[in-house]
């Protein structure tokens, strides 16, 4: 790993960790309001936002960053920097308002578009979570790596309700085949798939801001990510509009499963 990667990290790490007393003190507090887009957005989430940005900014000025709560533009931003940041300041913002802890921050570090590096804070399990390709994947500084059992009916899947109700029908033979898990938080979902918490994932819902940094965490940890349709990588642009991504992700034996009961279609 080179300085310029090494150093990058470095401060990812220090600056999500720097963010979590804020996290748990504003936890079930924080004000809350909806968006245009419908989705939740709290005074934590804004400030989190704020101050990583600020921060990432004043390292590396020639980098580019985005957030979920970047301020609503008309048109996609244009990712042109070599490395470039994609923050979620918490994901699981309705879990974070509610009281429920399966909320995390999310921050992924680009290179050309790719996720190199990820760092998730784990709120419900006060963890740093953190990795990418090459790099292995660590759970509170621990390694930590992708269940190596086959699929059977009682994996763990990570899955979400179809945000589209065209893609009901994709659930029942997921619910049938496996144990399923959700959370509400699509990082948790992946990151945990790459720790070895859970056996894989399926999601018809998440944005590229939900899953960047998991997505490295969860290749470093050896899984696979195989996405069925918008895949968001690399990285071009930067669109708070931008469709849906469906995804999933587990061992390469879990993920040759899930395609079959998925109905077998060839994705990448």
């Amino acid at each position: 790993m080179n300085r310029e990667i090494e150093r990058r990290i470095e401060t990812a790490k220090r600056a999500v960790t720097a963010q979590t007393g804020l996290l748990h003190r504003e936890f079930r507090r924080a004000q809350s309001s909806w968006k245009h887009d419908g989705t939740r957005v709290t005074t934590a989430d804004l400030a989190i936002s704020e101050a990583i940005l600020r921060e990432l900014a004043a390292q590396f000025p020639e980098d580019q960053g985005f957030s979920e709560e970047t301020e609503v533009v008309n048109r996609p931003m244009a990712a042109t920097a070599r490395f470039c940041w994609v923050l979620d300041p918490i994901d699981g913002t309705n879990n974070y308002a509610a009281g429920i802890p399966y909320c995390a921050i999310s921050l992924a570090l680009l290179e050309q578009g790719i996720p190199i590096y990820g760092v998730v804070y784990d709120l419900a399990r006060r963890t740093l979570i953190d990795g990418g390709p090459g790099l292995g994947a660590f759970d509170g500084g621990e390694a930590a790596h992708v269940r190596a059992d086959p699929p059977q009916r009682g994996s763990l899947i990570g899955f979400h309700s179809p945000y589209d109700k065209a893609l009901v029908t994709q659930a029942a033979p997921i619910i049938q085949e496996f144990k399923i898990r959700g959370l509400g938080s699509s990082t948790l979902h992946l990151a945990y798939v790459g720790i070895g918490l859970l056996d894989g994932v399926v999601d018809h819902n998440v944005r590229v801001w939900d899953i960047a940094a998991a997505h490295a965490i969860a290749l470093g940890g050896g899984a696979e990510v195989h996405y069925l349709k918008n895949n968001p990588f690399p990285l071009r642009q930067f669109d708070l509009q931008a469709p849906r991504i469906h995804y999933l992700a587990g061992n390469a034996a879990v993920c040759t499963r899930l395609k079959e009961v998925l109905g077998g279609a060839a994705y990448t």
